[in-house]
């Protein structure tokens, strides 16, 4: 099982297939589980990089605290020692904002950015509040409701919830937490306008929570291309043929050429 030494803690990640790299970033409590049917179908032409964030999945305890930095951060680490110069960085729901961080912060290892179901900010009071919450259901430790709920939600079938279950069950309630938390507080809309590589968005029609991100980010971000499919928030594991066709023809461009 490759690790990676992170100082505190080990991160543990995963890497398939050759051509050009993406990167996949997970929400809280979540694992990079939640990608598997893009490492599936999208290894076959493209190099896929998972890795479960620190504290989730099989990923160790972090003493640090988790941050939307250091996240950005770990995965700069993961991959100066996979040896890749530049990578396209595809974040889930606030695994989005951490897409964001790092095209901010590292612009010069990235290709471009996707972000699925994703926002810059939460500043509507329905996604407030269910942060929150699941905030303050990690501090009290209610981590195997948790993993029950969540990936019950997120998964298309029985098979992929055992996974996705048994995996969310490994993360530490403090750094889950955490993350939750960050969140929370995360905001980088007045920065947005400073992104200068091609952005993806995805969203779903059903998702009208998050409309507003996908109407703010399409707005403020100068190069991107905003695309809906028919579903709501899950989109990685509800609707993965259509995301995987939209991310490779985002990468994989007239302008870039076919594979």
């Amino acid at each position: 099982m490759p690790m990676l030494e992170l100082g505190d803690c080990q991160m543990y990640y995963s890497v398939k297939g050759e051509g050009p790299a993406i990167a996949f970033i997970h929400p809280p409590l979540l694992t990079s589980a939640n990608f598997a049917f893009q490492v599936e179908e999208l290894s076959k032409d493209c190099t896929v990089i998972t890795f479960d964030i620190r504290g989730h999945g099989r990923s160790s305890h972090s003493e640090q605290e988790l941050t939307y930095p250091l996240i950005a951060a770990d995965l700069l680490c993961l991959l100066d020692h996979l040896k890749i110069d530049q990578a396209y960085i595809c974040g889930y729901s606030t695994g989005g904002s951490i897409t964001l961080e790092f095209l901010l912060n590292y612009a010069q290892r990235s290709l471009g950015g996707i972000i699925v179901s994703g926002m810059p900010e939460v500043s509507d009071t329905y996604n407030e509040q269910r942060i929150k919450l699941a905030r303050r259901l990690a501090k009290w430790g209610a981590v195997r409701l948790m993993a029950f709920g969540v990936s019950w939600g997120n998964s298309d079938s029985k098979g992929i919830f055992k996974k996705m279950y048994q995996e969310s069950l490994q993360g530490s309630s403090s750094n889950i937490a955490q993350y939750y938390h960050a969140s929370l507080h995360y905001n980088c809309t007045s920065q947005l306008h400073t992104i200068n590589r091609p952005v993806l968005l995805v969203f779903g029609e059903k998702d009208k929570a998050f409309h507003p991100y996908a109407a703010m980010l399409h707005e403020r971000l100068p190069k991107n291309e905003l695309k809906f499919v028919y579903e709501k928030h899950q989109i990685p594991t509800k609707s993965p043929q259509q995301l995987n066709q939209l991310i490779r023809q985002f990468i994989f461009s007239e302008t870039k050429g076919h594979p």
